[in-house]
């Protein structure tokens, strides 16, 4: 059962209307928000996603409404995930505390923008080719063994080759001077951190977009509802950031449950292939039988169990740090 084009519509533009709002309150009053106010903001978010999952199973169905929550946790989990990177970003250039909410939002539009290209794309290659589904299951396969046994001093050292790059191309000055992009020093016109700051944040959701959109396309083939899951998982991310900090560094099985989340999605894609197989040469260009369709509130319950069993084995390991006296342990060692 198709959506309503005039939901889908009036959804857009509401997500439009919230984006621009949540721009003008992080550029007009640039600030370091309290843990209390950023609990806020994550929580109107959710309960809006929600919200908007019940819109979902009023106006079209049930399975409609598993597909949006099953792709906003996907999204959000991959997305907690890049607050790592985030945070290297912004300690490698000494962003000021209160300039990084409006860059954090500056740098959330051009991922919402990077994303809805990589989403036309990926609908019209599902559209006429479906054999892609082998590709993007096998990609996400390998992005979940990369994703387990790379280390987050691995990530480091990529992003921080990836920031002295960006840095020898373009010349900018030391200092920031406020959100402006350029200044005027001497007489002549400079750039400031502020645009080195925004392509690094560019990049590296491009980088990410990559794992994330095939991920969710196994979830759901709905262009509407795989941007809609990321407009939610995204409008929530700059206050994320602020509220969990240095945490998401002694998250240390965070990444083992993102990884078996891709793994899961990327068996899934694959069998899904089979089944709608077109591949002259497998099974002579029909689909295969016994290869199962995992329903979409399967897909929800193991995304839930995973990120639970990650999030409080590495609060648990958290603890018993603490109470060995040696603090948060050693971030990403997998141990």
């Amino acid at each position: 059962m198709a959506l309503n084009p005039w939901f889908e519509l009036g959804s857009l533009a509401i997500l439009t209307l919230i984006l621009v709002v949540d721009v003008v309150i992080a550029f007009r009053r640039p600030h370091i928000p309290s843990t209390r106010e950023s609990s806020l903001w994550v929580a109107f978010y959710v309960v809006l996603a929600l919200i908007f999952a019940g819109v979902l199973w009023a106006i079209g169905d049930a399975e409609h409404a598993g597909q949006f929550v099953a792709g906003w946790l996907t999204e959000y989990s991959l997305s907690v995930d890049n607050l790592f990177v985030f945070l290297i970003i912004m300690g490698r250039f000494a962003v000021p505390r209160r300039l990084q909410q409006p860059l954090l939002m500056a740098g959330i539009i051009v991922a919402l923008v990077l994303r809805a290209a990589f989403i036309l794309l990926g609908a019209a290659l599902i559209e006429n080719f479906t054999w892609v589904f082998y590709l993007f299951g096998a990609f996400l396969v390998y992005t979940a063994w990369n994703q387990a046994f790379t280390g987050h001093e691995d990530e480091e050292q990529r992003e921080n080759r990836l920031l002295a790059l960006i840095r020898r191309r373009i010349h900018s000055t030391d200092e920031f001077h406020g959100t402006r992009l350029r200044v005027v020093i001497d007489g002549r016109r400079a750039w400031t951190p502020v645009i080195v700051v925004l392509i690094s944040l560019g990049i590296t959701d491009l980088v990410f977009a990559l794992d994330s959109i095939p991920a969710i396309f196994g979830i759901t083939q709905s262009a509407f509802i795989v941007f809609a899951a990321n407009v939610f998982a995204l409008m929530g991310l700059r206050q994320l950031y602020f509220l969990l900090g240095d945490l998401v560094e002694r998250l240390v099985y965070l990444k083992y449950g993102i990884a078996a989340i891709l793994a899961f999605i990327g068996v899934k894609l694959v069998l899904h292939a089979m089944h709608e197989n077109e591949l002259p040469f497998i099974n002579g260009g029909q689909g295969i039988a016994w290869a199962p369709e995992i329903p979409t509130w399967a897909s929800l319950l193991f995304i839930v169990v995973a990120m639970a069993i990650a999030i409080v084995a590495s609060l648990i390991r958290l603890r018993l740090d603490a109470r060995r006296g040696d603090g948060s342990g050693a971030p990403g060692d997998g141990a």
